[in-house]
């Protein structure tokens, strides 16, 4: 079943499911980067996909990118 995500709902998962704050008051698809805040205080950028299924849910200093394959 596809669920529709909205501001409201993605709001939800990330209080839920991690210590960031969502701060984007829109949501226009999947492929749209939402702006969030870490826990350290900084601002950063990620898909809700990446967000939701990767685990990426804090910025690039305190959660770092994996090295690529």
């Amino acid at each position: 079943m596809n669920k529709r995500w909205t501001i409201s709902k993605i709001n939800e998962f990330v209080e839920k499911n991690s210590d960031s704050k969502l701060l984007s008051t829109e949501y226009h698809g999947f492929s749209q980067k939402l702006l969030f805040k870490c826990t350290c205080g900084s601002e950063f950028e990620k898909t809700f996909t990446k967000f939701k299924n990767n685990h990426q849910r804090k910025c690039d200093v305190c959660q770092p990118p994996k090295a690529s394959r």
